[in-house]
Parts: structure tokens; sequence; C-alpha cells
């Protein structure tokens, strides 16, 4: 903690009254000349800032701040975060109670500023024994809309979209697996902001809106996760999607090796996507520009640099059920799956991140108990009728995912072997029966355990992380 906040962290544990907080906040106005307001249970400061000519920041400026002492105010917050750079607006979550909610939204003018914030105040102690968590915020401006007829076109799609909702950019359809004249069931549906997208969201959640006479499905698209520009300047990965089942890797190789011979690496396909690896990044970016729209097996292919995941995180972020299929990190190679187990035998512990905010851990979830009065009326549950926020464990959300789907149960097999010291390790394969086909028949990790428990959450992870193509719950692939 720096030591200009340790007098002020001092004295704030202490209860302060309604005109003292008061008092506070009008000494901050007053100091930086900013506004505030007050409405629908946030407090803003600022948005815009004095003097603030021109349109808002852009995306990519605001990160979310998570694990605020409920007693602590903008007077104590504000400073902290002006050492990353000048705030546009910081907007704090109010309770009735005049308490925060524990957590706020810091937009800065500069996308480099809010990545300052991150590394700077991440984890930073903001009291003694109380440390927030910093991380970036991004404004989703994508629906997901499912039970779309499939055999309605893009431009179909779009034009009806328009009609019923406004600030409509774009609409993303993926072809069916199987059969590429269709398509899968749904559709994401770009809008020009995120205001824009919560007032369509809002007219369609009801549940009864219908197109082409089938009542939809609509939820936020999980947004994709952004990778700084000098990270992407070294990747030589390309995502392939599009993809014919019965296309190999083989046939992939030879075609993108067709613009100039050897200059693929290799090739790993899951089902009708692929990330074909370059020896040189010049190369995988002269490949993208001949070889996207080409058409592989009658397949039209889409073709995009692959977006790396950070390996320790790639467990950790936005899982509904998913992961961004245009990492590279989904692979499962034998230098990238699990990478975040220290040592054999040791699960690794599972944090899942869940529309942005963390799951318990194990010994979180011992915590989250309340007691049981006696009277207290119990109604049976289905454990699918929940929602994934509920598991803490990657066996419980395989389980969950496939049903989601409409798959059958995933079915696990044990096999095991003797290291040199007489110790027998431990590993399961796991089937989807509904997904299997020639090209991912099963899913087995390369590390072994030396328990049942910690072998079957590392298959169901590994499992998880390959099936990470499937986009929200609501993505039923019926081949």
């Amino acid at each position: 903690m720096h030591e200009e906040d340790k007098a002020a962290a001092s004295g704030c544990g202490k209860m302060r009254s309604g005109a003292q907080n008061e008092a506070a906040l009008l000494a901050l106005m007053e100091k930086t000349g900013y506004s505030m307001v007050q409405e629908n249970g946030q407090r803003k400061f600022g948005g815009p800032p004095p003097g603030w000519e021109g349109p808002p920041p852009p995306r990519g400026c605001e990160v979310f701040v998570g694990k605020i002492p409920r007693d602590m105010y903008e007077d104590e917050l504000v400073p902290v975060f002006e050492r990353a750079g000048k705030i546009y607006e910081f907007r704090l979550m109010m309770e009735f109670s005049g308490e925060n909610r524990g957590y706020a939204f810091v937009m800065y003018t500069a996308k480099e500023e809010a990545q300052l914030a991150i590394k700077i105040l991440n984890n930073y102690e903001i009291r003694p024994g109380k440390f927030i968590g910093v991380c970036v915020s991004l404004d989703n401006c994508r629906l997901f809309i499912g039970a779309i007829p499939k055999e309605k076109k893009k431009e179909e799609i779009l034009n009806e979209m328009k009609k019923v909702t406004e600030g409509v950019v774009d609409v993303i359809v993926y072809p069916n697996a199987t059969d590429k004249t269709k398509n899968r069931g749904f559709a994401f549906v770009e809008y020009e902001s995120h205001r824009a997208a919560a007032m369509a969201r809002r007219r369609l959640i009801p549940g009864t809106f219908q197109l082409w006479g089938h009542t939809i499905q609509v939820d936020w698209a999980d947004p994709e996760k952004e990778v700084d520009e000098e990270t992407m300047q070294r990747v030589k990965v390309l995502y392939v999607r599009n993809l014919m089942i019965s296309t190999t890797e083989d046939t992939i190789k030879a075609e993108f090796n067709k613009f100039k011979p050897g200059v693929v690496e290799r090739v790993k396909k899951l089902r009708d996507y692929a990330f074909v690896h370059f020896f040189h990044r010049e190369d995988a970016v002269a490949a993208m520009s001949v070889m996207n729209g080409k058409s592989i097996d009658g397949a039209s292919i889409e073709v995009t640099l692959a977006k790396p995941v950070n390996k320790e995180s790639a467990w950790k972020q936005h899982f509904n059920g998913q992961l961004n299929p245009g990492s590279e990190n989904l692979l499962g190679f034998s230098n990238k799956v699990d990478s975040h187990q220290k040592s054999l035998g040791k699960p690794a512990r599972l944090s899942v991140r869940l529309s942005g905010h963390h799951s318990p851990g194990l010994s979180e979830v011992e915590r989250c108990t309340y007691p049981f009065f006696p009277g207290i009326k119990l109604t049976p549950t289905s454990v699918y009728s929940l929602k994934s926020s509920h598991f803490s464990s990657a066996v419980m959300h395989l389980d969950y995912f496939c049903n989601k789907n409409n798959w059958t149960p995933p079915e696990y097999y044990l096999y095991s072997t003797t290291n040199r010291n007489g110790k027998i390790l431990l590993v399961f394969k796991v089937l989807i029966p509904s997904i299997a086909d020639g090209s991912q028949s099963y899913f087995m990790p390369d590390k072994l355990c030396t328990t049942v428990e910690g072998a079957k959450e590392l298959a169901a992870q590994f499992t998880l992380l390959h099936l990470g193509k499937y986009k929200r719950f609501q993505l039923v692939l019926k081949n």
C-alpha cells in the first residue's frame, strides 16, 4: 500500500456518518470539477469529465473493479485509480442502504491507461488486508438468438432483425457442420452500441417473441477476449472454420502448402474447424489472405489469425459452457493442455469464470453454507434446472453441458499404468456418443493422476476445453 494511502486507510474503516460522507464527496467534486449523480442503482462520477469534447472513449478503456470494501466511496477510490491515468467516468454500484455493492466500473480516456490500471491495481491492497481485483470490462454489443429455422440465410436473418430491433450492424451465422446449405439454428446479432443491444434484448427477452412462427431464445453473447496488438503481431497460427467434418488434417495441410510449399508446421482439426501452425508469421499472414474464402472439399472456409489465450487463465475465462473457438489454447497439445497442473497427480484447482465472475473454488465452497432452520420449505430440484454457476467441478460442468446440448451423458473409461516406483497412475478416457465421429471419437488428457477423483476431474476439464467451440448452452447441434 502506498504511503499516502496509509493515513487515509487508518481511519477509513471507521463508520462515517451520512453528513461526513456527503462532505467528503462534495470536497472531491470541488477539487476535481467532476459532477456526480446517482441513478438506477449506481453513482456516476464524471462521464464526461470537465472540458471534455467529442465522443466517449472507445471500447477497451473501461475496467471492472471488484472486492471493494462496502464502506469505501469515491473520495478514497478516485485518487487510487487516478494513478493509472485520467478518469473519464467512475461508476460505483450502490445499495439502498447507502453502502456500495462491492464493485465499480472505471472508464479511462485511453486504452493504455486502462491496461496500466489492471497492471498496477489488480490485487492492490486498498485497506490493510483488503485486496481489490481489477480486470478489463467490455460493453457487450452482441446478442445470441437461438431457435432460428435452419433453412434461413444470413440476409434473411439480418433483414428480419432490422425490422424488429434498432441499431443492427451485422449478423453472424454459422453453417451446419454436416449440411453447409443450412445454418445451425442460431445467430449472433451485432448492434451499434451496448445500449442498442440492451434495448433489443429487453424487447425480445420475454420468450414470446416469434420470428417466422418460431419462439426464439435470446441472451447476451459472450464477448470475445481482446488480445493486445503486440501479442497478435507474434501469432503464426491460423484459425480455420466452416470445414467439412470429413476433411482431414492432411488435406488441410496440403491445401495451405499450395501457395508456398513447406510453410505449414502442423495442423490440428476438431470437427469442422482447425488450427494451422506455420513456421514463420509472414507465411501465416500471406496464407490467410490467399486462403480466406477458398473452397476445401466443397466448403467455403473462413480464415483468421488465432487468438492466443493465457494458459494459466484458459479454464478461468468466460465459461458458460464455452471458450472462444478462435483460441489456440483450445487445441490441447502436449505442451499446452492443463498447463496449470503443477505436479503429477495433483489435479488443478478449478476456479471457473462464469459471465465474468469467479465461481467459488473448493475451499470457498465449504464456506458457502447457510443455517438450515427447522420448518424451512424444501422443493425437489433437478440438477439440470440450475445455472452453471451452481457447479464448481469440471465433472458436473461437463454433465450439465451435455444435457443442455441434448447430448447423451459423458462416459468415463478408467485406465492405469505403473511408474518406476511402483505407484499406480490413472487416466480417464471420455466418450460422448452423441458427437463421436471419425475426427474426434474420444477425449483423453496427456497427464496421469494418483487418485480416481483427480483423474476424472482432469479428464472432464480437458474435454470441456475441446468442446469450447460450442457457444452458449442453447447451441444445440442436431447433425
